[in-house]
């Protein structure tokens, strides 16, 4: 291990004052530490290394910073003139297994490496370079660059940061406009399914509408033909020549009262549909006349007749022949003059419209 010069102990010199007997001359060494007496000698010896190299390092920064104040203690007491002390110096192997890592030290564990074993070998001077003040906040990267400027590094920080808010404020911007647009394009398909079903439930209701009317119109039809089934009309060839409503200044009342089929004399004359002849007979300007009344109480007026094949009380069924056409009564030539008179009503209706109610084509 490398080591100073010890330092002498001081000798006390009394002077003149004192003892009044000592010579000035009297011969004491001074022993004045410097840079070149404690700096670790160099060369070919090397430091030994103890197991734990960091202790054996800090035992020999504390070595030396002992021997300096001792040699500065004595330097004070021969100065001083006061007598010297004696100053004992503690086992240091006996603490350096508690002191701290000389690494872990601040100042010191820059100062002691490893390499600089190395470097006493080679006769090397190991220095310490301290970073300038002005590259305070400079990275690795901009020293790297060669912008060690602090003021240019840190007015690109400033330049970096903007740039990343601002990216971070276009992004927002963008996510916010994204957002809107998904919401506007939500809304928008809303709008067209909305409009899609209510175009849907439109062509539903108005496909239901159809069909029902459908099935009203075949149901009238069945309706229709099943009376038609039950019901006939008066004569099975024939010609209108007088429809229900007409005016004219032959007809007592002024206009047509029944529905007029013209077709030769002795044609047979139908009974419309099942019901009891409520009257048979002459009627005066109706000719001879015969009264059909069905079971709701309607009452049907065939008139003009050559001849009558029933009386009043009988009963018939649809298609039975109950007369004949003729020209008898107020007439211009040979026809059946029928009348409808709804529940024995003496104000009749259009027998072509209740004809067709029946099922019956004209």
């Amino acid at each position: 291990m490398a080591s100073n010069r010890p330092a002498p102990q001081g000798v006390y010199v009394p002077n003149d004052d004192d003892f009044g007997g000592y010579d000035d001359d009297s011969s004491w060494e001074e022993w004045n530490p410097t840079e070149e007496s404690i700096r670790p000698v160099r060369g070919r010896h090397r430091v030994h290394k103890r197991s734990g190299g960091g202790l054996a390092r800090s035992s020999t920064v504390l070595g030396v910073g002992v021997i300096a104040a001792v040699g500065a203690g004595g330097i004070a007491t021969a100065q001083g003139g006061k007598p010297p002390v004696a100053i004992e110096m503690p086992d240091l192997s006996a603490v350096t297994d508690s002191l701290p890592e000389a690494k872990s030290l601040p100042g010191v564990g820059s100062l002691i490496s490893d390499d600089s074993d190395n470097s006493a070998a080679a006769g090397q001077n190991v220095a310490v370079a301290a970073a300038p003040l002005s590259a305070a906040g400079v990275s690795t990267a901009d020293a790297e660059q060669g912008t060690t400027d602090a003021g240019e590094a840190l007015r690109a920080r400033i330049m970096e940061q903007a740039e990343n808010q601002q990216d971070q404020a276009d992004d927002a911007v963008q996510k916010a406009a994204e957002e809107a647009a998904v919401k506007e394009a939500a809304a928008q398909a809303a709008a067209k399914q909305s409009a899609a079903e209510k175009k849907i439930a439109a062509e539903k209701a108005a496909a239901k509408k159809k069909a029902e009317a459908a099935a009203k119109k075949k149901a009238e039809a069945e309706r229709l033909a099943k009376l038609a089934k039950s019901f006939t009309l008066p004569v099975a060839s024939y010609t209108l020549t007088g429809t229900f409503g007409q005016p004219g200044s032959m007809w007592s009342s002024g206009y047509h009262t029944g529905l007029d089929f013209a077709a030769p004399t002795g044609t047979p004359i139908k009974a419309i549909h099942s019901g009891t002849i409520k009257e048979a007979g002459w009627a005066g300007a109706y000719g001879y006349r015969t009264i059909l009344e069905l079971d709701d109480g309607t009452e049907l007026w065939l008139c003009h007749q050559s001849s009558m094949n029933v009386s009043a009380g009988q009963k018939v069924t649809t298609g039975e022949t109950i007369g004949r056409v003729g020209a008898t009564g107020n007439v211009t030539g040979a026809h059946l003059h029928l009348e409808v008179h709804p529940g024995g009503d003496s104000t009749g209706v259009d027998p072509a419209a209740w004809l067709r109610g029946k099922g019956q084509s004209l």
